[in-house]
């Protein structure tokens, strides 16, 4: 189907163009907002909360924050998200390590906002960003700069009993569509947990805020963002290719797009 801007008179074009750009503006100001609000109380309650209690509220509280900005970029930004795979998985009972493609800086929005308990394994650069450092510290998520520390942190974390460990096996935002190459530490991290792999397939109607897309680009309106279920890893008698194995699986299921509507 054709987008909503492609059926407009050409005079109407350009007040459709302002709209999507006001989106843009707004949906990007709405998260700064957001992020800002918790900081100041990330900073008073993580160091007087009990360790136990300081990460379940902090992850409890960025779950929540990013529900409330997927609600208001549906009303606001004409934003859609098929997210029913994801929250079929969210009421399964016990640990999950969870794997996805990184097409935009929303996909980690997106996974927290559907997952409890959800933990990321996130850049050092993240957990120093003056918007989402507090925060993340607070959830105790786990920095990917040192390898062996990394691993070590996430086995913690799944012995929780029932944490979302959320990794993206590219490192980054995907580079070169459909996929990057992708690192082994997923399954590394199974293996030593004994914790099983589910990979997440992310699929956006427009690459917004992708790698190559400018800050300042706004979206193709309506922006849909569609997750559905991939392979789950229940074994990995070759952990240390597991990067190769999640790699080839993202390319083919991302070979074979369904087609966004767009009426």
């Amino acid at each position: 189907m054709m987008r909503p801007r492609a059926l407009l008179h050409p005079l109407l074009q350009w007040p459709w163009r302002i709209y999507e750009m006001a989106a843009m503006v707004v949906g990007l100001g709405l998260l700064a907002l957001i992020c800002l609000a918790w900081t100041p109380f990330a900073l008073l309650l993580n160091p007087l909360l009990p360790e136990r209690h300081a990460r379940r509220t902090g992850r409890a509280a960025i779950h929540v924050c990013f529900r409330l900005y997927l609600t208001l970029l549906r009303w606001l930004c004409f934003c859609r998200f098929d997210l029913t795979a994801l929250q079929a998985l969210a009421r399964e009972p016990g640990p999950r390590i969870v794997v996805a493609n990184h097409p935009s800086l929303l996909d980690a929005v997106l996974l927290v906002a559907c997952l409890p308990n959800a933990v990321c394994v996130m850049k050092g650069s993240l957990m120093r960003n003056p918007l989402l450092g507090a925060g993340a510290r607070m959830a105790r998520y786990i920095v990917n700069d040192t390898p062996l520390t990394m691993i070590r942190q996430a086995i913690r974390t799944l012995a929780e009993g029932d944490a979302s460990l959320i990794i993206f096996p590219e490192g980054t935002r995907t580079a070169t569509p459909p996929v990057g190459p992708c690192a082994a530490t997923a399954g590394l991290i199974a293996a030593r947990s004994g914790v099983a792999v589910q990979a997440l397939i992310i699929e956006m109607s427009t690459p917004y805020l992708g790698k190559r897309w400018p800050l300042w680009r706004p979206p193709r309106l309506p922006l849909t963002c569609r997750l559905r279920l991939g392979r789950r890893f229940d074994r990995l008698p070759a952990p240390q290719r597991f990067g190769a194995d999640i790699e080839v699986h993202f390319r083919d299921e991302l070979s074979r797009p369904t087609p966004f509507p767009h009426d």
